[in-house]
């Protein structure tokens, strides 16, 4: 079953984020982790949550943004976009396409909220995060140096766009 997050779940989010999120291509500061979930009490941020057995087996986080702007289509370059920040699946729940779905329940949601370019990155080397969002609608625009965020294999982020057709 999939729901909408509340703020209430914010707690079971991140353990779930914490205990099945990290792998040597995730980047998944503390910090920043925190102030992200947290923007579901305050509305900003939202989440879609796959539930089994009553707990949360999965989560997909995206909210409006405008960090993509150079990667907008001419004219659109100061028009907010969409991101995607988290999408982890428990281990024991992966391989069955519920990231996939739930990446594009968002990407419904983000259109519904009058979106037309969605963002998401990973790392380069993380090849079921790319088939997750390949399977969901994505491509990739851009690939970057990025040893900030990226400490293993290639070190690059790969960003990924949803574009709404016309």
């Amino acid at each position: 079953m999939t729901q909408a997050a509340v703020p209430a779940q914010i707690g079971e989010i991140l353990t779930l984020i914490r205990e099945h999120g990290p792998n040597p291509w995730n980047y998944l500061p503390e910090r920043e982790l925190t102030a992200h979930l947290a923007g579901i009490g305050r509305g900003r941020t939202q989440a879609l949550v796959a539930l089994a057995d009553d707990e949360i087996v999965a989560v997909v986080t995206f909210e409006p943004s405008d960090a993509f702007h150079r990667y907008q289509p001419a004219g659109r370059e100061i028009a907010w976009q969409g991101h995607v920040g988290e999408a982890v699946v428990h281990r024991g729940h992966r391989g069955h396409g519920l990231g996939s779905r739930l990446l594009a329940q968002a990407v419904e949601r983000m259109r519904a909220m009058g979106l037309r370019e969605i963002y998401i990155e990973r790392h380069e080397d993380n090849e079921g995060s790319a088939g997750m969002m390949r399977k969901a609608g994505f491509e990739v625009i851009d690939v970057y140096d990025d040893p900030r965020r990226r400490v293993a294999g290639s070190g690059r982020t790969s960003v990924s766009r949803w574009l709404a057709g016309d």
